[in-house]
Parts: C-alpha cells; structure tokens; sequence
C-alpha cells in the first residue's frame, strides 16, 4: 500500500470532518480540494469515496451526543425516554422531505447540478443570506435593548452581554426540547435547499433554524441530529450503487476508505465541539464572508486554470 494514497485520503478525511459541520459546504471544498491532490482510484470509487466518507463525521454526532440520542438508557426516566423518542420521531420527519426529492432526483442532479460554477453560486448566495439573517436579528436585539433601556434596573452584570448575545436569547425556541413538530418539518424543508451542491447541508438547516426562531445552539444541534439518517442513507445508497455496477473493495480500496472514515471521524469530534462552544456568543456572519471568498475563489479557479475531474 502506498503511504502516500493514504496520507492523500487522511487529507480528505480532515477536510471533510471540518466542512461537513460547519456550515461552509463540504462539497465545495472537496471540489477544490480534488483540483490539487487526487487519489489513485477508479472513477467509481472516487464518486463512492466522496460520499461514503461521511460515515466517520457521522459516528462523531453519535458518539458525542449518545446520551441524548439514546432512548434506551438505563439513567432515563420513563419520561426522559419517551422524549427521546419524540426526538427521533421529529428527526425522522424532518428528513422527509428531503429523501422524497432527493432520491429520485440524486443522479440527475449528480449529472446537472456538479457544475463549480453552481457550487460557488450557492456558496456566495447563503453566505450573504448568513449575514443578512444575523444582522436583521441583532438589529431586532438593539431596537428592543434600546426600548427597554429605562425599565432595566440599575444593577448590571460585570460583563454586559453582547448584541449577538442579545439575538440569540431573543429566539423563540432556547432548547432543543422546545422545538415543536411545525418548527421541526420547517427545519427539515430547508434541508432541501442542501440538494443543491455547494449550499451545506448544516448552512441550509441552520439557517432554516435561524429564521424559524431557533437560537443558534438549538440550530446547530438539531442539524446535527438531522444528518444521522440523512447520511447514512446516502452512504447506503452510494454503496448500492457501487456494487449494483459489478465493482469491490481491494485491500488497498479498504485502506484509504478506512484512513478517510477514521481521520473524518476524529475531526468531527473536534469541529462539533468548537462550533458548539462558538455560537454560544458569536453569531454566523465569519461563515457568510468566508463563504462568499470561497466562492470567488472555485470562480476565479476554475475560470482561469481548473478542469472538473
């Protein structure tokens, strides 16, 4: 086995494990990513591998959040239990709408959709959605500081808290238990914005959580929870596909695949707790201007020097 392929596949595994969670496309990085550093594998493993390396940010969700996740748990209440299935129940749900047009739709797309330059399009219009979304909040937050100024009594905290701080605590929904079925099947509706290369399945989500009242904890979590099924349905029916077409695993396949799922999967750990800990007092805004740089950038790449593979 040649070291340098799985070096080459740990670089992908680090690469997806940042991008897939935050909400900056991992498609479009990958796609760049492709441009300078490419696999020595067929193309029909590589279309498989892009997909079926999802699996290791996926354990990381399941591994991070098992407590919350896991129904069965001895330590839980009958209650407790019961509102994890509903949790469940809601994810389910909420992952709907988009398996019902995405399956049907996922070849044509694969073939229609991949161009970079709809990649970069989608990067730079839900960046700037991201900093339209959290400018509007935090102004909403000012107004009604300012509004209620000369209520507040005259005690303040050593550290007041900031306007982001301020949209946040503003939202409607501050813990994934208040999240309701409606906000739920909204959330999931947005997640078929994410069909479209470039947008970023969490972007999309978090922003439909945004906009439908959520905090940005909540959004982000919730977006977590979704990806479960989501990806692990697509890894399945990337693999179906694989298989259908007459193709296996060589010993060297089985390598870089590993190398890529477990490198994924450790840096997922690390990007989901960063995240989490960020929006806890920082707003979206540096992930909508990195987005749209990003997308200037696969422009003026591949307009100038790149070729798809």
């Amino acid at each position: 086995m040649d070291i340098i392929e799985l070096l080459k596949a740990a670089l992908y595994g680090l690469v997806e494990g940042i991008s897939e969670w935050l909400p900056i496309s991992s498609t479009g990085h990958m796609l760049l990513l492709s441009q300078f550093v490419t696999l020595s594998v067929s193309d029909d493993f590589w279309d498989m591998f892009l997909v079926v390396i999802q699996l290791g940010a996926i354990l990381a969700v399941c591994v991070l959040f098992f407590g919350k996740l896991n129904p069965f748990a001895s330590s839980k209440t009958p209650e407790e239990r019961k509102d994890t299935w509903t949790l469940w129940a809601k994810i389910v749900v909420a992952c709907l709408p988009a398996a019902i047009i995405g399956i049907p739709l996922d070849d044509w797309m694969e073939e229609h959709l991949s161009s970079p330059f709809v990649i970069a399009a989608a990067l730079i219009v839900y960046g700037i959605a991201f900093i339209v979304i959290e400018t509007v909040r935090e102004r909403r937050a000012s107004i009604a500081e300012l509004s209620q100024a000369p209520s507040k009594h005259l005690a303040q905290p050593a550290e007041p808290p900031t306007i982001s701080e301020l949209a946040d605590e503003d939202a409607r929904v501050q813990e994934l238990s208040e999240l309701d079925w409606k906000t739920a099947i909204g959330i999931g509706m947005f997640q078929c914005l994410s069909l479209v290369p470039g947008t970023s399945r969490s972007g999309s989500t978090i922003i439909g959580g945004l906009l439908l009242g959520c905090s940005r904890a909540v959004a982000a979590e919730f977006t977590f929870f979704l990806a479960v099924p989501v990806m692990f349905g697509a890894s399945a029916l990337r693999l179906v596909k694989y298989f259908l077409k007459g193709n296996s695993f060589t010993s060297d396949e089985c390598a870089i695949l590993g190398v890529g799922c477990l490198v994924a999967f450790v840096v997922s750990i690390l990007a989901i707790r960063f995240l989490m800990s960020f929006v806890r007092k920082h707003d979206f805004k540096p992930f909508g201007w990195y987005r749209i740089i990003l997308g200037i950038a696969v422009i003026v790449y591949f307009l100038f020097f790149g070729e798809v593979r």
